[in-house]
């Protein structure tokens, strides 16, 4: 049966509307996105097949874009509306973090840099530039690796501080396998991008190493 055959107060968009977005479960807030059924299927039908086949909403977000193409119920209008959906909730995170200083939104600060990083399936290396009020400037990906390392080159940080005119950064990168524990790698470049950028004035506040919703900082730990 089509949605607008639905009681009123059972359809997902008037229920949105009218308890908030918190109310509808995954396949409902899909539904609202995906805006109507193909033939036979309501909309809702639709989105819990999808998040069925993808196995959660996180795995249809984080699937390449063939795979998405290939689903029933979602051609290229759908896909793009999926890809600007999440686009538009990492810069809402993003425009959070230009309130005040990085300290005082250090909780934007973790929830933009999961998700950027959460759902990468190879390892990125990044950089928060601050200026001498520890606002932000810029976040940049400076680095792209496999599913268990990136190389990373101190003296591109040290340029890029430096185009930047940052006076204090903060990095972070990923861990694929969800396991957000600092290796000794990490803790080795760690060090060496900070003797490396002390040397004109920038300090390394942070390192933030992202897993599987979690997050792990090393200044935190005592390690910067």
């Amino acid at each position: 049966m089509p949605i607008r055959n639905w009681p009123k107060n059972e359809r997902p968009r008037e229920r949105l509307i009218a308890h908030g977005a918190e109310a509808l479960s995954d396949g409902e807030l899909l539904a609202v996105i995906l805006g109507s059924g193909v033939r036979g299927s309501s909309a809702v039908d639709v989105a819990r097949r999808l998040i069925a086949r993808f196995g959660s909403i996180r795995g249809l977000l984080q699937a390449d874009t063939d795979a998405c193409l290939k689903a029933d119920g979602l051609g290229p209008a759908r896909y793009a509306l999926l890809r600007a959906a999440l686009e538009l909730a990492r810069r809402y995170h993003l425009d959070a973090l230009q309130a005040g200083p990085i300290v005082a939104t250090e909780k934007a600060l973790r929830e933009f840099l999961l998700t950027q990083l959460r759902d990468r399936p190879y390892e990125v290396f990044c950089c928060v530039h601050l200026d001498s009020r520890q606002r932000l400037i810029t976040f940049e990906e400076l680095f792209r690796g496999t599913v268990d390392g990136a190389i990373v080159h101190p003296r591109e940080l040290v340029r890029q501080a430096v185009a930047h005119n940052s006076t204090a950064v903060i990095l972070a990168h990923n861990h694929p396998s969800g396991i957000a524990e600092p290796s000794a790698a990490d803790e080795l470049i760690t060090r060496r991008v900070r003797d490396a950028l002390a040397l004109i004035d920038v300090r390394v506040l942070d390192h933030i190493v992202i897993g599987a919703g979690t997050c792990i900082s090393f200044a935190e730990r005592g390690l910067i």
